[in-house]
């Protein structure tokens, strides 16, 4: 996260008018969320608190998004661009962030990472399964961890004769079952994938 007094030196609140514009992403799914403006006051509170807050331009006022419907935006981090000028603040979203009970403010386009992202949101719901749901992953999830981790064993192995057998349509479905139920997997466990992307990120970087 930004320095607190290295950036309110670097940023250049003159330039915009003491209303430093800033773009939402997801840390997860990267999908841009939201777009607002902050003064240097909301900026700070934002740092401190780890929620993000904005000036409301049309309230006249400090104003933390979701402070009313509880879908707070969890601050990662913060970064600035090469002109001081515009903040990018990477967040985990406690809930839906539009006001229209959508998960970003922008109509995007369905993307392999936002894709993936709401395939897990589906997937952590299943854990709260009720009585009535006859689902494949509520059936997953009643059945335990241990049949679920049996699962991707046996899909792990499907994949690999797949790939003996030169199939390439077989080895994308194999594929495709295997990261699903690893997923599955993984919920149970209260993890999530993009913990995985950021482990081999680390992992890439050690190895340079």
């Amino acid at each position: 996260m930004l320095n607190k007094k290295e950036n309110l030196l670097h940023l250049n609140w003159i330039k915009t008018n003491g209303m430093m514009p800033t773009i939402i992403q997801d840390f997860s799914s990267h999908s841009v969320l939201m777009h607002g403006y902050m003064n240097k006051e909301a900026f700070l509170k934002t740092q401190k608190e780890g929620f993000v807050t904005f000036y409301s331009r049309t309230k006249k006022r400090l104003w933390t998004k979701g402070e009313e419907s509880g879908n707070l935006l969890k601050v990662i981090d913060i970064v600035t661009d090469c002109d001081y000028d515009t903040l990018l603040i990477l967040v985990e979203p406690i809930g839906k962030t539009c006001h229209l009970n959508r998960k970003s403010c922008f109509f995007l386009k369905e993307n392999a990472s936002n894709f993936l992202s709401k395939l897990e949101e589906i997937i952590e719901d299943k854990k709260n399964f009720n009585a009535d749901d006859n689902s494949y992953t509520a059936s997953l999830y009643k059945s335990g961890t241990k049949r679920i981790a049996q699962k991707v064993g046996e899909e792990a192995v499907e994949t690999i004769l797949a790939a003996m057998k030169k199939d390439s349509d077989e080895l994308i479905n194999e594929s495709s079952d295997l990261i699903y139920h690893l997923i599955v997997l993984l919920h149970d466990q209260n993890l999530n994938f993009n913990l995985i992307v950021e482990n081999l990120k680390k992992r890439r970087i050690e190895k340079l």
